[in-house]
């Protein structure tokens, strides 16, 4: 982004519930860039300067009550809004900041989200039509809210130019290099992630998330095959799971709880076990010094290659990679 001689501003939404400890990591995040930027360029130059906005309490107007550089005119190139504590952001109180959100993008501010801050931004409309990340787990919560809008909780970053969402709730680090990297350069970005100690912007969320399947969509048919399902053993019992036998317990034609089913969950069936025995083979891979081979057939993959295949296509590592990343004690050797 060229900044042509304007001090970039971060301006941090301070709405009812933002996590502070993001907020004050965030700011940390930005003057560690800024004090890296200047051994780099050798000036003074501050770097990025960080504002933070919340509603007044009279009047509904956001207002700006901390900021680095206050004696300078304000106007944000990045606004963020971070994590929330406890529940997800109401509608009421998020559409309260829509107007002046959507203002400051239309100024040409690009507004940016980590975790439930996405359910703020989404109030202004102007993420219909876009994919965005949020928290995994707020994934249906956030589709029954907003179904114009993509959700793609694989993505720890989606950066769309103008709106840039991150996932989890410690993903204000990912954001928060992305914006060092647009606003002072790449290599600013990669010395200012090796000082916190962080990895770079480039980490995938389904590295860290979990099988959650819905269980609320009231479909019994569907309901009484998803326990089964998860009831049912990984290893030489797989082989009774077919379509025949989920279609029979649902008590439906095959051709009819094929739609039912993808309808409730948003998986095709053998999606949705496959989904089941990845999330077993990686308590295994965690807890356990099994090969990935004996793994494999544990959890029903007659070939380990298979096995190796869908574990990349779901989680985005292989099976050795991610023993290595997230295995305990003895596994982790």
């Amino acid at each position: 982004m060229k900044t042509g001689h304007r001090l970039p501003e971060v301006g941090l939404l301070l709405y009812p519930g933002v996590r502070t400890a993001a907020v004050y990591g965030m700011v940390d995040l930005f003057d560690v860039a800024s004090g890296i930027a200047r051994l780099h360029s050798g000036s003074s130059t501050p770097g990025i300067r960080v504002s933070q906005w919340r509603m007044a309490v009279a009047g509904g107007v956001i207002e700006c009550v901390a900021d680095t550089h206050a004696n300078l005119p304000t106007k944000p190139m990045a606004i963020v809004a971070l994590p929330a504590l406890g529940e997800l952001p109401a509608h009421e109180m998020a559409m309260r900041f829509a107007s002046w959100l959507t203002e400051y993008h239309a100024k040409g501010a690009i507004l940016c989200s980590v975790c439930a801050g996405a359910f703020v931004l989404a109030e202004t409309g102007l993420l219909a039509g876009h994919s965005v990340t949020t928290h995994w787990s707020y994934a249906d919560a956030m589709r029954r809210r907003f179904p114009d809008v993509h959700i793609d909780t694989g993505r720890m970053i989606i950066d769309d130019g103008d709106i840039i969402t991150a996932g989890g709730l410690m993903a204000w680090t990912d954001l928060g290099l992305t914006l060092v990297d647009r606003l002072l350069g790449p290599a600013v970005m990669i010395e200012t992630a090796r000082f916190l100690l962080v990895d770079p912007p480039g980490r995938e969320q389904r590295f860290y998330s979990g099988f959650s399947p819905n269980l609320r969509h009231g479909d019994e048919s569907v309901l009484r095959v998803q326990r089964w399902l998860q009831a049912q053993g990984t290893g030489d019992e797989a082989g009774s799971v077919t379509l025949a036998a989920m279609a029979a317990l649902a008590g439906l034609e095959e051709r009819t709880f094929l739609r039912r089913f993808h309808k409730s969950t948003g998986l095709k069936p053998t999606e949705y076990y496959q989904h089941i025995r990845i999330s077993k083979a990686r308590t295994l891979l965690e807890l356990t010094t099994r090969t990935v081979d004996q793994i494999a057939w544990a959890v029903g993959y007659e070939d380990p290659g298979a096995f190796r295949k869908v574990f990349q296509k779901l989680m985005g590592l292989s099976p050795r990679d991610y023993r290595r990343r997230f295995g305990a004690g003895q596994a982790a050797a």
